[in-house]
């Protein structure tokens, strides 16, 4: 009895391609002969630059044409599964046309194929003459090959999953939004191209206030720049109109809320509301208080989101130089209770003071809620010096100083806050007063309130008379 040398190479198997004497093993992708590769790629209608960085890619597709020739010719296909995929907890039975269809079940299954088996090429002509009619009603001579595959992704859930693997049989599966995310995640997985795609269509058509967020964070999370410019293109166009109402602020990422802002959301010929579709809404945004934006970066970005008439703007800009050239004065401002400028505290209850600073026309001013007792709570505003700012301060950063040592201010002090599901509201008169520099002028009228609710919501409203 002879004994086999353990150390003995295998010998491989020589491969005549072309026309002329070159040759290569088979089990290798390339071996150098890049004419039999270029000759390979053009029967698969494979890229050879794609085959070059990919060779996997190449033997798969070779594996895949191969199966589908046979079993168009066939006619049929064999009714047992070929392969056992072990996924989720759950295994499935599978069948090799299906399978190719999915680059990274082939990777595995060929992976597996090559580990297993002494001869794949010879192991292919099996599975090749298996699925010819005469061997259908006969039992497989292919043995079942078993791949693994785990899954790190959330989103990929079982019935997800069983709905990416009913796509591989059938070309219309039912799919709703609730089960699209897991299904085009699932397909993400599988490298099933088709499949992905049919999900991201799907979602481009059902992009709402309830999916543009899981939507977008798709888009971003698999790349997929159609869903995500689509996502930003929706919301640009619907945030204004569904704000408050169907779009909730605190729903939005972040960086999606500060991409559509400083985009210019409306083609540059017109903006919105000089549109169509816009001109309904501006009775609405004519009561928006746009001269309480005194900033000049903000009223330029409200320009570049195109959203106003230019006009508008321009006008808002042209009182707000107006009102600096003297001294503060808001001619154009005529009635405190539907025009006055308003800032706004928010006093909570682990506060016993609490206070902000303001800036407008060049006066600062500091407003300010003191908690006395349990019950007890007074509001005020005072005007303060530049120089008694923090440097640098926010807001006094390119802002203009007044010189003046007197502001007539016309004013009034609000706070409200619920009691037993019931709005409390108290409020000062409407007052005229002088503003200097020296008590007791510096200081305006208090607002004192007894009340047990909290938090308290404190608004100052102010305008600047001729003065």
């Amino acid at each position: 009895m002879k004994m086999l040398n353990p150390q003995r190479r295998i010998r491989l198997e020589r491969r005549i391609v072309g026309g002329t004497n070159r040759w290569r093993f088979p089990q290798e992708h390339f071996c150098g002969d890049l004419l039999a590769l270029s000759q390979m790629c053009n029967v698969l209608n494979i890229d050879l630059d794609d085959a070059l960085k990919n060779p996997d890619r190449l033997l798969i597709s070779k594996f895949q044409k191969l199966l589908s020739e046979t079993i168009a010719n066939s006619g049929t296909e064999s009714g047992e599964a070929d392969v056992i995929l072990e996924c989720l907890g759950f295994k499935w039975e599978l069948h090799h046309p299906q399978i190719f269809q999915s680059e990274t079940l082939a990777k595995l299954y060929l992976t597996a194929l090559m580990q297993n088996i002494k001869n794949p090429s010879r192991e292919l002509n099996r599975i090749l003459k298996a699925q010819a009619p005469k061997k259908i009603k006969e039992k497989s001579p292919v043995k079942k090959i078993i791949i693994t595959l785990k899954v790190n992704d959330p989103a990929v859930t079982r019935v997800a999953f069983a709905l990416a693997l009913k796509n591989l049989y059938m070309n219309e599966v039912e799919m709703n939004v609730d089960n699209v995310l897991g299904v085009l995640a699932s397909a993400h997985i599988l490298q099933f191209n088709r499949l992905f795609q049919k999900c991201v269509n799907m979602m481009l058509s059902r992009l709402t206030p309830c999916t543009v967020k899981n939507f977008y964070l798709a888009g971003c999370k698999y790349m997929e720049e159609q869903l995500i410019v689509s996502c930003e293109k929706w919301l640009a166009m619907n945030l204004v109109p569904l704000v408050g109402t169907q779009i909730h602020l605190r729903h939005i990422p972040q960086h999606l809320l500060h991409k559509v802002l400083k985009s210019p959301s409306f083609p540059k010929k017109c903006c919105f509301l000089e549109q169509d579709t816009g001109q309904s809404w501006t009775p609405l945004f004519l009561c928006l208080r746009l001269h309480g934006i005194t900033s000049g970066k903000d009223l330029e970005e409200l320009r570049h989101i195109n959203f106003f008439p230019e006009s508008w703007l321009v006008r808002v800009t042209a009182n707000h130089y107006h009102a600096l050239e003297n001294g503060g004065n808001m001619i154009h401002l005529k009635d405190l209770s539907t025009q006055a400028l308003r800032f706004g505290l928010l006093f909570r209850q682990e506060y016993t003071t609490y206070s902000e600073r303001i800036s407008i026309y060049g006066y600062f001013f500091e407003i300010k809620g003191i908690r006395h007792d349990a019950t007890s709570y007074s509001f005020s505003m005072q005007r303060i010096r530049h120089t008694d700012l923090e440097c640098p301060s926010p807001i006094c950063e390119h802002s203009a100083i007044s010189l003046r040592t007197e502001r007539l201010v016309k004013y009034e002090i609000r706070a409200q806050t619920m009691v037993d599901g019931r709005w409390q509201e108290f409020r000062t008169n409407q007052i005229t007063q002088k503003f200097g520099f020296v008590k007791p002028g510096c200081k305006s009228h208090t607002l004192k309130i007894q009340t047990v609710g909290i938090p308290i919501y404190a608004s100052f409203a102010f305008v600047f008379p001729a003065s």
